[in-house]
C-alpha cells in the first residue's frame, strides 16, 4: 500500500473535524534541532507566564496593583461569573493544557496568541499516530499526545464538548477510542457532575454558558475539589495579557516572576501589542511605539504603516477562529478606519487588541493533489502550534500541528487548500 493510501486508510470513519479538508502531505513538517531546543524551553517559559498573569489579576483585586488591570479583564463578562472566578479554593487553578500560536519568520518565530482550550488535540495525536511509522522523528512519537493529555488529566477524564464547539467532537471521539476509555466524551450541556467522577476537560467556551445548562453543577463541582480544566477563569482567556506584557508600569513585574532571562526572550517572541483604549491622553503624551496622540491618527495610517493585526480580546463569539481578525495591510482604508472605529466602540464590553504584523516565512512542503493523487511543492507560510501538558509540574511538549498555507494568506489557519502535518525534527 502506497503512503497515501495509508494515511487514508487510517482516518476514522466520522472524520476528525467536521466538515473540513485539507491536503495531505506525504510526510511530516521538517524543523531544525534548533527549533526544536527552543519549543522545549518555551513550555517553561509560557508556563511561567500564565502563573504570572494569575498572580497578576489577583493582586489587581486585591489592591496590591493597581484596580485597573482587572478592570480590563473583567469586562463584558457576568458577575456572577467574576465572583466565581475570584474563589479562594481555585486561586492557583491554572489551564494543564497550552497551545500557543507560532508564526514561522525569517526571525524565528512570533506567538500570535495563546490558547488555554485548544482544538486540535486529538487531530494532532492522529497526525502523530499515523506518520511516526514512517520513520521520521515527530515530536512526542506516536503516542506522546495521547500520553500526555491522560497524564495532565490524572489517567481519566470526561471531555465536555458543547454544541458551539461540535466541530472538535468527532477529534475527541478518536482519543477516547484510543485511549480504551479513560477520555469518554459527553454532552456539555446535560453533563452532569459527580464529586467523586474523574477530571472534567471543559472543551466550551465561557462566554457560551447561558447555552449550557449543566454549567452551575460542574462549577459547583470545582468549588468542591474535583479537577477541572481549564478553569473557571475567563481573565485568563483573554488575548489582551500580551498588551500588559508590554506596558511599561508592569515592566517590573514581569521581570520579577519571570526573571530577566525569560523576561527577554518572551520579548522576542510576544509581538508589541496594544490595548485599544479610547481614554484620551494628555497632548503632550503619546502612544509607545505608534507615536500618535489618539486612535484617530490610527485611523489615517497609510497601507504602508498599516503591517498591524486587530482583533477581539476574547469572550466573544469573536473571539477564536480569526473571525474578528483585521489586517491593516489587507485592508482598504474605509475598511480600516471603520474596524477601529468599531474597536473603540466596543471598548467598554468588548476590549480590541492591536499587534504588529509578522510576515511569516516561506517554506517548501510536499503535498499530495487532490485532483491526481500525484506528490507536488507548496511554497506557504506556517503556523505551527506546539501543546504542552501540565504533568509533575513541568510543561511538556508532546506534539505540534504544522499548518503550511498558500502563500497569499495573511490569516494562517486550517482551510482545505492548507496542508495539515505533524511536526518531526530534521536529521
Amino acid at each position: 500500500m502506497d503512503r497515501l493510501s495509508t494515511i487514508k486508510a487510517a482516518f476514522p470513519a466520522e472524520g476528525l473535524f467536521a466538515d473540513k479538508e485539507w491536503l495531505i502531505s506525504p510526510e511530516p513538517f521538517a524543523i531544525t534541532p534548533a527549533l526544536d531546543a527552543q519549543l522545549q524551553k518555551l513550555g517553561y517559559r509560557l508556563g511561567l507566564f500564565n502563573r504570572a498573569c494569575n498572580l497578576l489579576y489577583h493582586l489587581s483585586i486585591t489592591g496590591r496593583q493597581p484596580a485597573w488591570i482587572a478592570d480590563y479583564l473583567d469586562r463584558g463578562k457576568p458577575s456572577e461569573l467574576v465572583e466565581f472566578s475570584r474563589q479562594k479554593s481555585l486561586r492557583d487553578e491554572l489551564p494543564l493544557v497550552l497551545r500557543p500560536d507560532l508564526v514561522l519568520t525569517d526571525e524565528g518565530f512570533t506567538i500570535a496568541e495563546l490558547d488555554t482550550i485548544p482544538g486540535g488535540i486529538g487531530l494532532t495525536a492522529w497526525l502523530n499516530h499515523t506518520y511516526a511509522p514512517f520513520g521520521a522523528d515527530v515530536i512526542g512519537g506516536a503516542s506522546g499526545m495521547i500520553d500526555g493529555f491522560l497524564a495532565a488529566l490524572g489517567g481519566k477524564a470526561h471531555v465536555l464538548v458543547s454544541a458551539e464547539a461540535a466541530t472538535y467532537r468527532p477529534e475527541m471521539q478518536w482519543l477516547s477510542r484510543m485511549s480504551g476509555g479513560a477520555l469518554q466524551v459527553h454532552d456539555a450541556e446535560t453533563y452532569q457532575p459527580r464529586a467523586d467522577g474523574p477530571a472534567i476537560y471543559r472543551f466550551f467556551e465561557l462566554f457560551d454558558l447561558a447555552n449550557i445548562p449543566s454549567a452551575r453543577a460542574i462549577m459547583d463541582a470545582a468549588q468542591a475539589g474535583a479537577t477541572v480544566t481549564p478553569p473557571f477563569k475567563p481573565y485568563l482567556e483573554e488575548k489582551l495579557w500580551f498588551a500588559l506584557f508590554w506596558m511599561r508600569p508592569l515592566r517590573e513585574f514581569w521581570r520579577r516572576e519571570l526573571s530577566e532571562r525569560h523576561f527577554l526572550e518572551l520579548q522576542k517572541h510576544i509581538p508589541y501589542t496594544w490595548l485599544l483604549d479610547p481614554t484620551p491622553l494628555p497632548q503632550h503624551a503619546v502612544i509607545p511605539g505608534l507615536e500618535i496622540n489618539g486612535w484617530e491618527e490610527l485611523m489615517e495610517f497609510s497601507q504602508k504603516q498599516r503591517d498591524l493585526v486587530l482583533k477581539i480580546s476574547g469572550f466573544s463569539e469573536l473571539g477564536w477562529g480569526s473571525r474578528s481578525v483585521v489586517i491593516g495591510s489587507d485592508s482598504s482604508q474605509s475598511e480600516w478606519k471603520s474596524a477601529v472605529h468599531e474597536a473603540l466602540g466596543a471598548f467598554p464590553h468588548h476590549p480590541y487588541i492591536l499587534q504588529r504584523f509578522h510576515k511569516g516565512r516561506l517554506f517548501e512542503q510536499p503535498y499530495f493533489d487532490p485532483a491526481t493523487g500525484a506528490v507536488v511543492t507548496m511554497k506557504g507560510r506556517v503556523r505551527l502550534c506546539p501543546y504542552y501538558f501540565a504533568i509533575d509540574g513541568k510543561n511538556e511538549l508532546r506534539g505540534a500541528l504544522a499548518t503550511i498555507c498558500p502563500p497569499d494568506k495573511k490569516i494562517l489557519h486550517g482551510m482545505k487548500d492548507a496542508i495539515l502535518a505533524p511536526t518531526a525534527v530534521a536529521g
